[in-house]
């Protein structure tokens, strides 16, 4: 029982725990030390110790190959492209009060804009995801980023509410493979003791688009008009969208799948499939035939695979690849709903989707709040607001990588060399503190009207949870199912529903009730959330062996 989680007994090799580090054969438990950790492939540098998870295959075209430019490059220009993304929705919000007045319509119709956008995000992510399960991802990013473009221009000429609101829903479009295929990319580009650095690095892109809209936007809305912060959506969607053309290629690639854990009674490693020979057929569809050996040590068959032609930098560009799953097409649309029947996967949309949200309903209200007595913020002051979030989230978002990256290599090491999933939720401890101090902390500062540090500084703090949340959450679930990455991920994004339903009405809640008590029913659902946290720690090891063994779900997740 490491650290307080229980073990489970009726598993050797419960999905998710790794073999993650392994400094030499003492760090291992005596009945393991008969597999010799040089026969698997290692991290190179200072992590020349650690295993690597997954074990890459030995083809050149394998992303797990790539050199670390090539997959960080393809990670800064779909964060880059997330983080625009990430800004188009709450970047009217500084000006509300002004852009309704312009259209003709109240405060309250033009935040329900807002939430129908959220909501059509949260109906087409369950179509893009499963889309780029089949068929592969680069085409999903490439045709999403030219509609992004298009329909930043709608915005930008919109001169009716009708039209402008059709450009908000359309918009959702394009922006949902940005929310969700991210996570899934970085699972197909690095190793388990990467992930959570740049899963840090996507999420800072992401929340500093949601944080740092108000602050430039206030400014473009008050000297340019709102149309003009569309107009810059669509010079940057270009530009990023021209760099997914020439510089993402396809980063699904199917290999042969190695568990590097060996099995605690036998000493004899785990292979769940073994390639003995692979290549492309004349589709394009990455082929491979598969033998299972009865007993293999170390890296089994490994270095016994074909080795593949490395791809042209011409043909990589080519939109579509080939078919990716062998599943039916209804099977894969409704994986997502699935999910939630996985513990973990509902711990996170809760954690995500609460603490999300909760964020999405400052930027609805801000505008109204700061715009009025006692603070009396122009539209561009209002905007400012968000620098404190903005730099609050930078500091989060470094620190939170990499030190839930350190966390989980010195349990590991203290843990005799087997990683859980588990060490993933330790800074959830942060996420609670700064989340309290964070909802609570607005609602009183606003409340009683303190000077206008305390509500921007407790802005600032919600914020940084979220920063250390998404960490914890989008980590702990890509350690549990990489292979069902992006559709644990779509189930985990169903938060917009929440979103819609609370951007629809916040405004009229808070003029009802104020913001004290607004703010004190989503500080307390917010750590009620946090809270089962802590069964999850204690039972989640358990609880992923009985998702491994629930037959239905393992036959419905299958290819077949």
């Amino acid at each position: 029982m490491p650290f307080g989680i229980l073990d489970c007994n009726r598993m050797e090799v419960v999905p998710g725990t790794q073999k993650a580090l392994l400094r030499d054969q003492e760090d291992l438990p005596e009945e393991l030390r008969g597999v010799s950790s040089g026969q698997l492939k290692h991290g190179t540098g200072r992590f020349s110790h650690v295993v690597l998870i997954p074990q890459p295959s030995d083809s050149p075209n394998d992303p797990l190959n790539w050199p670390l430019w090539k997959k960080d490059l393809i990670l800064f220009i779909t964060s880059m492209n997330a983080s625009i993304v990430g800004a188009y929705g709450p970047m009217l919000g500084p000006g509300f009060v002004p852009i309704s007045a312009q259209l003709g319509i109240t405060v309250n119709t033009l935040s329900q804009a807002t939430a129908w956008l959220v909501l059509t995000l949260g109906l087409c992510v369950f179509f893009f995801n499963p889309a780029a399960k089949i068929w592969g991802k680069r085409p999903i990013y490439v045709l999403c980023s030219l509609l992004l473009v298009v329909v930043s221009i709608w915005g930008a000429v919109a001169d009716t509410y009708s039209s402008f609101l059709g450009s908000r829903i359309v918009g959702a479009l394009g922006m949902a493979p940005y929310e969700v295929l991210v996570q899934a990319t970085i699972s197909d580009l690095y190793f388990v003791h990467q992930r959570a650095t740049r899963i840090a690095v996507w999420n800072l892109f992401l929340l500093c688009g949601i944080c740092g809209a108000g602050f430039v936007s206030g400014y473009i809305i008050e000297n340019l008009g709102y149309e003009w912060t569309f107009g810059i959506c669509a010079i940057l969607f270009g530009i990023f969208g021209i760099g997914v053309l020439f510089f993402v290629p396809e980063t699904t690639y199917i290999r042969q799948t190695v568990t590097s854990v060996p099995l605690a009674k036998t000493g004899i490693q785990d292979q769940e499939r073994g390639a003995e020979n692979e290549k492309f057929d004349e589709k394009g569809v990455h082929v491979e035939f598969h033998q299972v050996p009865k007993q293999i040590s170390g890296n089994g068959s490994s270095g016994e695979a074909a080795i593949e032609p490395k791809m042209s930098y011409l043909k990589s560009l080519k939109l579509f690849t080939g078919r990716y799953s062998d599943a039916k097409i209804w099977k894969i649309f409704t994986r997502p709903l699935v999910m939630f029947f996985y513990p973990c996967v509902l711990w996170g949309f809760l954690i995500y989707g609460t603490t999300l949200t909760w964020i999405v309903v400052f930027s609805v209200v801000n505008g109204v709040l700061f715009t009025e007595p006692p603070y009396n913020f122009t539209v561009g002051q209002a905007g400012l607001v968000s620098v404190s979030p903005f730099i609050l989230c930078i500091i989060g978002e470094a620190i939170s990588g990499p030190l839930n990256d350190w966390i989980c290599l010195k349990l590991a090491h203290r843990n005799h060399g087997v990683y859980e999933p588990e060490f993933r939720l330790v800074l959830m401890v942060v996420v609670v503190i700064l989340g309290t101090v964070g909802f609570y902390g607005f609602g009183a500062t606003v409340h009683y009207q303190t000077h206008w540090t305390g509500p921007v500084l407790t802005f600032g703090f919600a914020n940084m949870c979220l920063a250390f949340g998404s960490t914890c959450v989008f980590g702990y679930v890509l350690d549990c199912y990489p292979k069902l990455a992006e559709e644990a991920f779509v189930a985990i994004n169903a938060r917009n529903f929440l979103t819609f339903g609370l951007t629809y009405f916040v405004n009229n809640w808070l003029e009802k009730d104020g913001p004290l008590e607004v703010f004190n029913v989503l500080g307390s659902c917010f750590l009620g959330v946090c809270l089962l946290t802590i069964p999850l720690w204690i039972f989640g090891k358990k609880i992923r062996s009985w998702v491994a063994r629930n037959k239905f779900l393992d036959d419905f997740m299958r290819d077949i």
